[in-house]
């Protein structure tokens, strides 16, 4: 009974260190997207403000075309490129979230299955 006791008590105290890895790694994982998306969005704001500057001196209606061609052409390279960066950021939070709990798992399926072979007659 004693040896079963320390066993719950040992996996409670698993399962918290877990959790503050996992809390850990949760708010690494958002800070990072947080500079991400942050950098992005001074990048689009900048970008645009550049257009709008050189459309404000074109001369011409082929000019203004190739200007907004361009950043048009730019802007969706940059997004692209965002989702993919946030996409990768996203991935490596749900992974590495998870992971602390994997030993969790087995730790948990150790300590039952001595029970269940014990308990179940053959």
């Amino acid at each position: 009974m004693n040896q079963q006791f320390e066993a719950v008590q040992k996996f409670g105290k698993d399962s918290f260190e877990a959790t503050k890895k996992v809390l850990d790694v949760a708010t690494t994982g958002t800070k990072a997207i947080v500079v991400e998306t942050a950098d992005y969005a001074k990048k689009s704001f900048d970008q645009h403000a550049a257009t709008f500057e050189k459309l404000a001196g074109v001369k011409s209606l082929d000019q203004a075309i190739q200007i907004q061609s361009d950043y048009l052409k730019s802007t969706c390279e940059g997004f692209v490129a965002h989702a993919t960066k946030s996409r990768e950021l996203y991935t490596k939070l749900a992974q590495d979230s998870v992971a602390p709990f994997g030993f969790l798992r087995s730790a948990a399926e150790a300590a039952v299955a001595p029970t269940k072979s014990a308990t179940r007659p053959k």
